[in-house]
């Protein structure tokens, strides 16, 4: 497995660093880019440092540097991915026009996103700064929706905390092979309608 060298133009994070710092934060993409590779490959469990070290042109020491272990990869990578679908959740709440669009536009981004990184991922604690800025921003947009009247007024905490819960548990169920717009309809009906709202199959 050879893991290609992170692309270092403007957009990139090392973007605009000096020659030094450079170099480390492309070291860092390496290994996560390896990581990454390994991780879809072989399953976290399965994976390890050694596995990721000779996906990567880096030597062993180079990787301790950066990481301690498996565990602080993954919780980097999980970091990246939170910074990736934050965007796309707020641009699909904020363009909702009524409830129905902002809960199942939600969970529609969400559940693709798990498809599209399901095989290096696995569950994890969500505490990490950039996931839980993630949970703030949903609950930022529920008072947005609220003032709007997108959503009826309600208790905003309560209402982002139960979106955020549905959608981790039911994630679960999408890696495990449930369908996505099926996983949709049913968190949707159930976000809008309650337990009389679910279809009977």
């Amino acid at each position: 497995m050879d893991a290609k060298p992170p692309d270092l133009s403007a957009g990139s994070p090392a973007a605009g660093l000096g020659r030094r710092d450079r170099a480390k934060a492309q070291n860092r993409e390496i290994i996560l880019a390896g990581a990454r590779q390994v991780f879809a490959e072989l399953g976290y469990a399965a994976a390890t440092v050694r596995d990721i070290i000779r996906a990567t042109p880096l030597a062993s020491g180079t990787f301790y540097n950066y990481f301690k272990s498996k565990e602080e990869v993954y919780l980097a990578l999980r970091d990246q991915q939170a910074l990736a679908i934050r965007p796309r959740l707020r641009q699909a709440r904020l363009a909702a026009a009524n409830a129905e669009a902002f809960v199942a536009d939600s969970f529609r981004v969400f559940f693709r996103f798990v498809v599209e990184n399901e095989r290096a991922s696995r569950r994890a604690g969500m505490d990490s700064p950039e996931a839980l800025a993630g949970f703030t921003e949903l609950r930022q947009d529920v008072v947005w929706a609220m003032a709007q009247g997108v959503l009826p007024a309600g208790n905003a905490d309560l209402l982002s905390a139960a979106l955020a819960g549905l959608a981790l548990e039911l994630a679960e169920q999408v890696k495990a092979g449930a369908g996505v717009e099926q996983t949709v309809a049913f968190a949707t009906a159930l976000v809008l309608g309650g337990l009389g709202a679910l279809p009977k199959s």
